[in-house]
Protein backbone atom coordinates (compact mmCIF):
# COMPACT_ATOMS: atom_id res chain seq x y z
CA UNK A 1 0.00 0.00 0.00
CA UNK A 2 1.35 3.37 -0.88
CA UNK A 3 0.35 6.58 0.91
CA UNK A 4 -0.20 10.07 -0.84
CA UNK A 5 -0.04 13.17 1.10
CA UNK A 6 -1.74 16.02 -1.05
CA UNK A 7 -1.06 19.62 0.70
CA UNK A 8 -3.35 22.02 -1.66
CA UNK A 9 -3.01 25.56 -1.93
CA UNK A 10 -6.04 27.13 -3.66
CA UNK A 11 -6.37 30.55 -5.33
CA UNK A 12 -7.68 33.06 -3.23
CA UNK A 13 -11.92 33.35 -3.84
CA UNK A 14 -11.67 29.99 -6.04
CA UNK A 15 -12.68 27.65 -3.19
CA UNK A 16 -16.48 26.63 -4.26
CA UNK A 17 -15.25 25.83 -7.64
CA UNK A 18 -12.38 23.46 -6.33
CA UNK A 19 -15.20 22.17 -3.64
CA UNK A 20 -16.50 21.26 -6.83
CA UNK A 21 -14.07 19.73 -8.45
CA UNK A 22 -13.43 17.49 -5.21
CA UNK A 23 -17.14 16.23 -5.81
CA UNK A 24 -16.58 15.62 -9.49
CA UNK A 25 -13.46 13.00 -8.82
CA UNK A 26 -12.95 11.91 -5.45
CA UNK A 27 -15.61 9.19 -6.02
CA UNK A 28 -13.82 7.86 -8.62
CA UNK A 29 -10.82 7.08 -6.10
CA UNK A 30 -12.33 3.60 -5.20
CA UNK A 31 -12.41 2.60 -8.97
CA UNK A 32 -8.71 2.80 -8.98
CA UNK A 33 -8.13 0.82 -5.79
CA UNK A 34 -7.70 4.22 -3.86
CA UNK A 35 -9.18 5.05 -0.23
CA UNK A 36 -9.26 9.06 0.75
CA UNK A 37 -8.38 7.93 4.51
CA UNK A 38 -8.38 11.84 5.21
CA UNK A 39 -9.46 15.42 4.22
CA UNK A 40 -8.65 18.02 6.45
CA UNK A 41 -9.30 21.95 6.38
CA UNK A 42 -7.10 23.23 8.97
CA UNK A 43 -7.67 26.25 10.70
CA UNK A 44 -4.49 28.36 11.13
CA UNK A 45 -4.63 27.72 14.75
CA UNK A 46 -3.75 24.26 14.17
CA UNK A 47 -0.72 24.76 12.91
CA UNK A 48 1.99 25.50 15.93
CA UNK A 49 5.07 26.35 13.70
CA UNK A 50 5.26 27.12 9.79
CA UNK A 51 8.07 28.75 7.48
CA UNK A 52 5.18 28.75 4.41
CA UNK A 53 2.06 30.08 3.15
CA UNK A 54 -0.58 27.29 4.91
CA UNK A 55 -2.23 24.71 2.90
CA UNK A 56 -5.98 25.41 2.11
CA UNK A 57 -6.74 21.36 2.64
CA UNK A 58 -4.65 18.81 3.20
CA UNK A 59 -5.57 14.72 1.95
CA UNK A 60 -3.94 11.27 2.28
CA UNK A 61 -4.84 8.60 0.17
CA UNK A 62 -3.94 5.70 -0.27
CA UNK A 63 -4.07 3.23 -3.46
CA UNK A 64 -2.77 -0.19 -3.82
CA UNK A 65 0.40 0.54 -6.02
CA UNK A 66 2.15 3.31 -8.32
CA UNK A 67 0.16 2.01 -11.33
CA UNK A 68 -3.47 2.04 -9.33
CA UNK A 69 -2.42 5.91 -8.42
CA UNK A 70 -1.27 6.47 -11.90
CA UNK A 71 -4.73 5.27 -13.39
CA UNK A 72 -6.63 7.58 -11.57
CA UNK A 73 -4.43 10.61 -12.33
CA UNK A 74 -5.18 9.49 -15.86
CA UNK A 75 -9.00 8.59 -15.26
CA UNK A 76 -10.91 10.24 -18.62
CA UNK A 77 -13.40 10.72 -16.07
CA UNK A 78 -11.20 12.85 -13.88
CA UNK A 79 -9.99 14.93 -16.90
CA UNK A 80 -12.79 15.87 -17.57
CA UNK A 81 -12.85 18.56 -14.54
CA UNK A 82 -9.25 19.32 -14.90
CA UNK A 83 -9.60 22.43 -15.84
CA UNK A 84 -11.84 23.54 -12.64
CA UNK A 85 -8.68 22.28 -11.09
CA UNK A 86 -5.95 23.87 -12.93
CA UNK A 87 -8.37 27.65 -12.19
CA UNK A 88 -8.57 26.76 -8.68
CA UNK A 89 -5.95 25.15 -7.41
CA UNK A 90 -2.64 27.57 -7.23
CA UNK A 91 -0.27 24.99 -6.37
CA UNK A 92 -0.22 20.96 -4.54
CA UNK A 93 2.56 20.07 -2.69
CA UNK A 94 2.64 15.84 -3.35
CA UNK A 95 4.62 13.46 -0.73
CA UNK A 96 4.74 9.69 -1.49
CA UNK A 97 5.13 7.44 1.48
CA UNK A 98 4.76 4.15 3.30
CA UNK A 99 3.55 3.21 6.25
CA UNK A 100 6.63 1.60 9.34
Amino acid sequence: MIYYTQLIFIKPGCEQEFHAFEDKVLPLLKGHNGELVYRIRPAKNAFIENSQELPYEIHLVTFNSKADFAGYAADPKRLEFIEMKNNSVEKIILIEGFAL
